[in-house]
């Protein structure tokens, strides 16, 4: 039951664009169209689930037992970077079509601080590995459902006659706040199962 808490709170409640904040440049440079958004919300899922399977591992049995924990964020970086590119090499070498897919995206990821994020969200959360796992990709689940709600708010926004000092940047923002206050509507969503299930 705690596994589906932490499925549920991750994609809704804590969602890591719309309520954590994380990952904001690609929600509002790959958002223009919803073909693009889910990309970019795919290669985010498998990058940030084995990033964060890689950093917890090194967390746990390097930085920890060495006493380097200050480390943590440096080593984390380069472990994503080192990360994203070996996935690059491998999926051009044994997929070229998913490659191709992918495209501009993979490095993208690189620079993305939601991998960076979640990485060191789930030591500070004290989270198992499988508890990591969930909440990584139940992380990447809410980051792409954010991503191509938003790309599709912003497909209809371009048939819509928009006062001239709101087009843009300007009503890209808005709507992007209004969406966030929208997924705040599911804040309570997390203590009421946890009553509901007797886990607090």
């Amino acid at each position: 039951m705690e596994y589906l808490l932490i499925f549920i709170s991750a994609i809704f409640v804590n969602n890591i664009i719309l309520s954590q904040f994380l990952g904001i440049c690609p929600f509002l440079g790959v958002s223009k169209k919803v073909e693009t958004a889910a990309g970019m919300g795919a290669a985010v899922a498998f990058v940030l689930t084995l990033a964060t399977i890689v950093t917890y591992l090194v967390q746990v049995y390097v930085l920890n037992p060495f006493g380097l924990q200050y480390l943590q964020t440096l080593a984390f970086i380069l472990v994503i970077a080192a990360l994203v590119q070996m996935v690059e090499i491998v999926l051009k070498k044994v997929s070229p079509a998913l490659y191709q897919a992918l495209g501009i995206f993979l490095p993208l990821i690189t620079t993305n601080c939601a991998v960076l994020g979640v990485a060191i969200l789930v030591i500070q959360k004290d989270y198992s590995l499988l508890e990591s796992i969930v909440y990584a990709f139940s992380t990447a689940i809410g980051f792409a459902l954010a991503l191509v709600t938003f790309a599709g708010i912003r497909e209809h926004l371009e048939l819509v006659d928009i006062p001239k000092g709101m087009r843009g940047v300007a009503i890209v923002l808005v709507t992007a706040g209004l969406l966030s206050l929208a997924f705040m509507g599911f804040s309570g969503v997390d203590n009421g199962l946890r009553t509901l299930f007797g886990l607090n």
